[in-house]
């Protein structure tokens, strides 16, 4: 079962300044998530004490599901709060604390994924690259050779 689908709905939540009403406190809650998997150096432990205790606030439900013809397969209860935690809690399992990132563009700090092969992901899009790097060079340039 495939839970990066739902790891990235965990981090459109983080990153939403309006979410619902009842969706705020788990959008400040999986924020804490990326803040303490942070930069280098990050406790991979508080990381983890989080997820634990969100995965106890949002119990996970799967369903099997044979939906669109295909065959019998695991989905997780339309809760989405809990799908997110859950999809979240396998991504950091699978691939490390590490994987949580926000972006290194000081005008942004938007949480992401890294799911680069080298774990070399430090922004949230390829826009933000980009105008890190444009103003890197501007700056370089300012300052001469």
């Amino acid at each position: 079962m495939d839970l990066t689908s739902y790891a990235e709905w965990a981090v459109r939540l983080a990153n939403d300044p309006d979410p619902p009403p009842e969706l705020r406190r788990l959008r400040d809650e999986l924020a804490a998530v990326f803040d303490a998997a942070g930069d280098d150096g990050a406790d991979h432990r508080a990381v983890a004490g989080l997820l634990n205790a969100l995965l106890v606030r949002y119990p996970v439900r799967p369903q099997l599901s044979d939906h669109d013809g295909n065959p019998w397969h695991l989905h997780l209860a339309e809760d989405s709060a809990a799908s997110a935690v859950m999809g979240l809690a396998a991504l950091v399992a699978e691939l490390g604390p590490d994987r949580l990132g926000r972006c290194k563009d000081p005008r942004c700090g938007k949480a992401f994924l890294d799911t680069s092969s080298n774990r070399s992901r430090r922004y949230c899009s390829a826009r933000c690259a980009s105008r890190a790097n444009v103003a890197a060079f501007r700056a370089r340039r300012k300052n001469g050779p």
